[in-house]
């Protein structure tokens, strides 16, 4: 027997080996990664460049994600450990972040009252986050003087957040007209 011929043949072989066990030697170290790192759990809602979902099963080869659009998406965990993943559901509060534009003809203590009651109806509100309210006057915008509005609901529920969302949306155009103001679109004179 020809033993030169035999070992570069158990060489071929061992390298095709290696090749075709790369995916998996990889997607098994990625899994450690997400079982010892635990960047979610089963549940969470989660973000990556290749997907976004709630995460539906975590397994040895790969990570199960149930997109909103109710499709389920399986993504290798060597893929999920490589990759930067948001996790919404550790939120601890939900950001609102807005541009309120009134009109031109609103005068200084009309905005002056607004800003200041906007503020107090924030920190009247149980479903907003306390430490973190910003109402100010900030723009001369091109058909609008802007109050910028910056704070967070207590809830990171989608559904909660939405209805804080409107229910303060109400009340910020009650104050505007109680304050006879009106908002503002876009125009030239």
């Amino acid at each position: 027997y020809n033993i030169t011929g035999f070992l570069a043949s158990l060489g071929l072989v061992g390298m095709a080996i290696a090749l075709a066990a790369k995916d998996t030697v990889a997607n098994l170290f990625g899994s450690l990664v997400i079982f010892s790192d635990k960047p979610f759990k089963i549940g969470d809602w989660i973000k990556t460049p290749d997907v976004e979902g709630v995460v539906e099963e975590v397994g040895i080869r790969s990570t199960k994600v149930r997109t909103f659009a109710q499709a389920l998406v399986s993504v290798p965990n060597a893929v999920l450990a490589n990759s930067s993943i948001l996790n919404w559901s550790e939120m601890g509060k939900r950001r609102i972040k807005t541009t309120l534009g009134l009109t031109y003809d609103t005068s200084n203590a009309q905005m002056q009252n607004i800003v200041k009651e906007l503020r107090e109806m924030l920190k009247e509100d149980e479903d907003i986050h306390q430490d973190t309210i910003h109402i100010y006057f900030t723009d001369f915008a091109d058909s609008s003087l802007g109050i910028f509005c910056y704070f967070f609901t207590k809830s990171t529920n989608w559904a909660m957040y939405m209805e804080t969302r409107e229910k303060v949306n109400f009340k910020m155009i009650e104050i505007v007209e109680k304050n006879n103001a009106a908002f503002a679109f876009p125009s030239h004179s």
